[in-house]
């Protein structure tokens, strides 16, 4: 009960801090706007093509009439919340644990009684709180607008191949937790997470494990067209989930030790 009493209190303290340094609010405008640019891109796409028809009928290129559905709204999700989103999160949470250290602002904490694994597990739970909030807020945007101008039914699996993007998203945010548990900076923690995605991309293109990987989570958007079904995720899905808590596990003796 001690737990949980202080990870709810620590909890609350990291949102407040949040919304003070207004932090949360950037987060709230980052992630509103890539759920209206999804179907306003879409919903342009027809006259920006006709803009530049000119220019792409001197290149040898025709353009004739286009006509735009939800996958094309659908498409922009899938492209711009890894590149925009998710990127965006993994930046901006770089520091937030490893602030703490560098400030010496948890001794105090610490001093009254308050457990390392309750701190670390409010940070953990406040910084996947904030990207499952702003990832779910966005598509709830995206799928209301993009229901609105068009039809959801015709595309398959959005909802599946939205899950499995955030799980990834969760993964590499676990990996966020994991080395800040030794890391001294913000630079460390984030070259750290640079280099998974890295060896996890280069593994990709070894097409016997290509599919078992956590980063081929974020090729879920083939799910919209029928081109792969959600089974053929679920594995994938699984040792994502499992990296995640083993991640988690990991840092707790590292934490344990280390100097405050």
């Amino acid at each position: 009960m001690r737990f949980l009493r202080n990870l709810i209190t620590f909890t609350g303290k990291e949102l407040m801090e949040l919304c003070r340094s207004g932090r949360l609010l950037i987060f709230v405008i980052v992630f509103v706007a890539l759920g209206v640019m999804n179907p306003a891109t879409a919903k342009l796409t027809p006259w920006l093509l006709e803009t530049m028809a000119d220019s792409l009928e001197a290149s040898g290129v025709s353009v004739n009439g286009y006509t735009v559905t939800a996958m094309d709204s659908w498409t922009q999700f899938f492209k711009n919340m890894p590149s925009i989103g998710l990127l965006f999160t993994v930046v901006m949470s770089g520091g937030f644990f490893t602030s703490e250290y560098s400030r010496g602002t948890l001794i105090p904490l610490l001093a009254k009684g308050l457990s390392r694994n309750a701190v670390t597990a409010a940070k953990t739970f406040t910084l996947l709180l904030v990207w499952s909030a702003g990832y779910w807020l966005s598509y709830g945007i995206t799928y209301a607008y993009t229901d609105f101008y068009w039809d959801n039914s015709t595309v398959k699996n959005y909802a599946f191949a939205a899950f499995a993007l955030w799980l990834f998203g969760v993964t590499l945010l676990c990996c966020v937790v994991f080395f800040s548990s030794f890391a001294n900076s913000a630079v460390q923690v984030l070259s750290g997470v640079g280099v998974v995605y890295i060896v996890m991309s280069l593994l990709g293109m070894v097409g016997t494990i290509s599919d078992y990987l956590p980063s081929y989570l974020m090729q879920s958007g083939e799910l919209l067209t029928g081109q792969a079904s959600p089974e053929d995720y679920f594995t994938a899905v699984w040792i994502a989930a499992g990296a995640s808590a083993v991640l988690l596990a990991a840092q707790i003796p590292i934490v344990a030790k280390r100097r405050v």
